[in-house]
């Protein structure tokens, strides 16, 4: 029992010489340690930065035993270290710097929800839009929306942009004769991210033998992320919308765009829309049934 009343006497007083900046401090370095994880869960850092890991151990190792030979090179490579992770990470690094300037954090993140629920309503809206024509004149279509999983790595094997979602720009995609139409679009947070990109097949050997390649990529897609996948097919025009290796499908417009906006938008958001839906149809003295 003393043991323990001592042991609190400890701990108190080191809490008491916690000072605010000291919390701080720890507030940032976590921050940015969280951030560094985002990034190697973004890219291939992870391989590296095992690498990187063995290196260290090599260098450690190599110094404990005195092998001064090897200990001289690795510390001649650690040098360089720095300047070489900057040149393998310098496209993330770019696209970092690039966020954190950019208006979605001005505020500290007051803002930013509303504005990304807003440029996803709009992505979502042309999304629709854009599969209800392509259904009917039956052109093959893979939207992929990107959630928590991010998709860097996918991205890269397509071509890279940043392009407002639009129904001109899929349909221009996804044309018949286009270079990237046999490929997937990646929407993150309302914006296209990548066109002509390559998706993982569906390794489910109980899907239905009338899936063709695309919609196989779509449920690999949704089974290997948290993806939400829209898929128009080429032979049929039916739509459908893959999310956690289920495939739901033969989807009408307006499921689709209620489909999507329950996976994609806030629920807050989600809500007042339907308010908002419900408010315009009794100004407009249509029924209300259904909803």
């Amino acid at each position: 029992m003393e043991m323990i009343t001592n042991l609190l006497a400890v701990v108190v007083r080191f809490l008491m010489t916690i000072k605010i900046a000291d919390i701080l401090d720890i507030t940032i370095m976590a921050y940015l340690v969280y951030q560094l994880l985002k990034l190697v869960k973004s890219t291939k850092a992870a391989s590296l930065l095992k690498g990187l890991l063995v290196f260290l151990m090599a260098l450690w190792l190599s110094t404990i035993f005195k092998l001064n030979g090897i200990n001289f090179i690795l510390n001649r490579m650690m040098e360089l270290g720095i300047l070489a992770l900057i040149i393998l990470f310098q496209p993330e690094i770019r696209r970092i710097l690039e966020q954190v300037g950019s208006s979605r954090f001005a505020g500290f993140g007051l803002f930013s929800k509303e504005q990304k629920a807003g440029t996803m309503e709009h992505a979502i809206g042309q999304t629709v839009l854009a599969c209800t024509e392509m259904s009917k004149s039956r052109t093959g279509v893979l939207i992929v929306f990107e959630r928590e999983i991010l998709l860097d790595d996918l991205v890269r094997s397509g071509t890279v942009l940043d392009a407002a979602v639009s129904n001109e720009l899929l349909k221009n995609i996804f044309f018949v004769k286009a270079p990237m139409h046999d490929g997937a679009v990646i929407i993150r947070q309302g914006r296209v991210l990548g066109a002509g990109c390559m998706l993982p097949l569906s390794k489910n050997v109980n899907l239905s033998r009338d899936l063709g390649m695309r919609h196989r990529a779509g449920i690999g897609m949704s089974e290997n992320s948290d993806a939400v996948v829209v898929i128009v097919s080429e032979e049929t025009g039916s739509i459908s919308v893959a999310i956690g290796g289920m495939l739901k499908r033969h989807l009408m417009p307006e499921t689709l765009e209620n489909l999507l906006r329950n996976e994609l938008l806030p629920q807050e958001s989600a809500e007042t829309d339907k308010r908002k839906i419900r408010l315009f149809r009794r100004k407009d003295g249509g029924s209300d049934d259904g909803e």
